[in-house]
């Protein structure tokens, strides 16, 4: 598996040390034995794991990396599940503060175990609902599978600073998301980045918004 990963990296433009590649496989290894018990993805095979959760995490590093530059950044994980993408994202930029926020309490567990056995002091968990947390003033909130663009902007959007970004993964291109999020009015897509995730036969893409003028 180090080896695919290492190629994963290597299409994704994705400088990676053989720390990184342990922390990354061993995170992996534990969210299968965490699985078992505790159901934290519906995905069994360690195969497709690695696939459908390690590699598409870091189709993601690349672009945030370029809209952040190398400053130090702060980051919400939205809807985290068991830290996806989140505690990739701690893995690959140990400058970025990363909080992994999710209303299940087993997940977030999860996470914060991962943040001590990893060793990643950049990496936090935190067990509540988005809308009930105080203001974050990240630079950027991104999520996962979490929710629809408008539900996602109304519920997460207030804990991205005035210059910030919120960022969503999502399969393909989701025009009835668009649309809805437009007719709001608070925020607005800024573009949409095409993702490829190696091995993935599957369509990938990154949808950026910021806040409509007049709503700062």
């Amino acid at each position: 598996m180090a080896g695919r990963l290492s190629q994963a990296c290597a299409q994704l433009g994705l400088p990676v040390d053989a720390q990184a590649v342990d922390k990354l496989l061993g995170y992996l290894a534990q969210m299968q034995r965490w699985n078992r018990t505790y159901n934290l993805t519906a995905i069994r095979d360690p195969q497709q794991m690695l696939i459908q959760h390690l590699f598409d995490s870091l189709s993601v590093v690349a672009p945030l990396s370029a809209a952040l530059g190398e400053a130090p950044a702060r980051i919400y994980d939205v809807g985290s599940g068991g830290g996806l993408p989140g505690v990739v994202l701690a893995i690959m930029r140990p400058h970025w503060s990363v909080t992994c926020i999710d209303a299940v309490e087993k997940k977030t567990a999860f996470v914060r175990q991962m943040s001590g056995a990893l060793a990643l002091p950049n990496l936090q968990a935190r067990h509540a609902r988005i809308e009930t947390l105080e203001p974050g003033e990240c630079n950027i909130v991104t999520s996962r599978a979490f929710a629809s663009l408008d539900d996602f902007a109304e519920l997460a959007g207030r804990h991205v600073r005035n210059d910030g970004t919120l960022v969503a993964m999502k399969g393909k291109v989701p025009d009835d998301e668009i649309q809805a999020l437009h007719a709001r009015g608070t925020w607005q897509v800024d573009h949409i980045q095409p993702l490829h995730v190696p091995e993935l036969q599957a369509e990938r893409c990154l949808i950026w918004m910021r806040r409509s003028q007049g709503t700062l």
